[in-house]
């Protein structure tokens, strides 16, 4: 791949994400160009405690809304276009189910639109904290019998994590998402920069420009991504190779995003775009 994938191990998970936090420091002093942290933490049982539900077809990807290192003038923005729902961590969750419903068979993305399990958290936090893009991946049924637990049995029940409670089936699709999500953004160039939509006028169309990635290769072109305000993914995308493109929507009733695209058809991260005033030809 021309992106690096580095696969890691933490430690010192329950004690206070320690290895994560390690990691997640030395990725900010070594000044990492850091495109994604995707945290797979649960993603091997498909059978819930107490409701005994067994599905290995569905998987969340928990996502922050608003960034935890968000600045004064990104949460006026933010106010400004209504995208508290369009947060790096949010787009990598999109990423995440478009790549696997497209890769991956009998593997569904439920997106969660929270950090993490209510009141929890997990080794994607300290990315977050430090203003990398970092989700996690969870299996859809947590079986609380396995979890936070000696091994032992009592009353006849087993309790703790064991071998003989894994399906492989789901670890392999869970792997498949994975593989799926990084080959993608690995062959994929840099994301657009500066994505801004035209604020000069009112109108019934939209009009959004953005600059070529600052480094790395050229894109063989772009998509301009749109959906509906209360949908949680992109509906429609329009494919251009100029860094400029005017679509028949308004942007008071969609949301809209721009991605790089590889020769090969390798899309980056989608990147919400800050509103901004486009240059209108001179008349003379």
């Amino acid at each position: 791949f021309p992106a690096t994938i580095i696969f890691v191990a933490v430690s010192g998970e329950e004690q206070g994400l320690f290895g994560a936090h390690h990691l997640a420091q030395r990725a900010v002093d070594e000044k990492w160009n850091l495109v994604a942290m995707l945290n797979n933490d649960m993603v091997g049982n498909a059978v819930s405690s107490e409701t005994n539900i067994y599905d290995n077809t569905r998987v969340r990807i928990f996502s922050e809304t608003i960034p935890q290192m968000e600045s004064d003038v990104e949460a006026r923005t933010r106010r400004q276009t209504s995208g508290e729902n369009d947060s790096s961590s949010r787009q990598l969750a999109r990423y995440i189910k478009d790549m696997t419903e497209q890769y991956v068979d009998q593997l569904e993305v439920m997106l969660v639109y929270r950090n993490d399990r209510f009141l929890r958290g997990g080794d994607h936090t300290p990315f977050m904290l430090r203003g990398f893009t970092a989700i996690r991946v969870c299996e859809m049924n947590e079986n609380y019998l396995y979890q936070h637990q000696d091994v032992r049995i009592e009353d006849g029940v087993q309790y703790g994590d064991l071998p003989e409670f894994i399906d492989y089936e789901y670890v392999r699709k869970n792997a498949s998402l994975n593989l799926a999500t990084l080959a993608n953004l690995a062959w994929s160039p840099y994301e657009p920069a500066s994505p801004i939509i035209d604020t000069s006028r009112l109108g019934n169309t939209s009009t959004l420009a953005w600059q070529s990635p600052e480094s790395g290769n050229k894109p063989a072109g772009y998509f301009v991504l749109m959906r509906d305000t209360s949908s949680p993914t992109w509906q429609k995308k329009f494919w251009t190779t100029d860094t400029t493109i005017t679509v028949p929507y308004s942007k008071d009733n969609y949301f809209f995003a721009v991605q790089s695209v590889s020769d090969g058809g390798h899309p980056s991260l989608a990147v919400f775009p800050a509103p901004g005033r486009i240059p209108r030809p001179s008349s003379n």
